[in-house]
């Protein structure tokens, strides 16, 4: 009798475990496939940003950065944003000083990014723009990259000291170096830089 019920359970419910473990079975396997194809879209983008670097010439290097596709899963944008970043480095090593000015602002101003990334290109577009940008606007770009909390702060801070510098505002640039020194964030590279511009 005791048997009769259990098979009676068995066929009653049994269909609820079967599901159970074709269900762990296939989150599994689906799990599994995402991670490879995750990891073959890297490899594969790591792979075409390589191809692209190896040619001789800075344009030829910059086309071809360009012709890079960052898609497949993950963060296309932010893989599309480090193609730019390394197209506008190249540009610049080719002379075209201009073009990858135009490409950090392009970077600085794409709203898909995360905030980190457009602060970096920011800050990158106002060292590589240097005297020829309007004095408020940079100081303006600096002020709010020299924010508490920011991730590129003390970077900011030490632009700021130099262009205080530049305009003959040697106490100010020399107290706002010392400040520097004291933040958190202030790399030893960093530290030794401001130390040099503050002997």
């Amino acid at each position: 009798v005791r048997r009769d019920k259990l098979f009676a359970v068995f066929r009653k419910y049994g269909w609820i475990g079967i599901a159970l473990v074709l269900l762990i079975v296939g989150g599994a396997a689906w799990v599994e496939w995402q991670k490879v194809r995750a990891r073959n879209a890297a490899r594969a983008f790591g792979d075409a940003v390589t191809a692209a670097l190896d040619s001789d010439d800075p344009a030829a290097r910059v086309a071809a950065l360009d012709a890079v596709t960052a898609d497949g899963p993950g963060d296309a944008a932010i893989r599309s944003a480090l193609t730019r970043f390394l197209a506008a480095d190249e540009a610049l090593r080719g002379g075209d000083r201009a073009g990858a000015l135009t490409r950090l602002e392009a970077l600085a101003a794409e709203p898909a990014l995360p905030d980190d990334y457009r602060q970096l290109a920011r800050l990158k577009a106002v060292i590589l723009a240097g005297p020829s940008m309007d004095a408020a606007d940079r100081d303006a770009a600096l002020a709010e990259l020299a924010q508490p909390g920011a991730p590129f702060r003390a970077l900011a801070m030490e632009q700021q000291a130099i262009a205080l510098m530049a305009d003959g505002k040697t106490g100010e640039a020399v107290a706002l170096a010392r400040q520097v020194l004291q933040e958190p964030d202030a790399t030893p590279g960093l530290q030794r830089r401001v130390t040099q511009l503050i002997v």
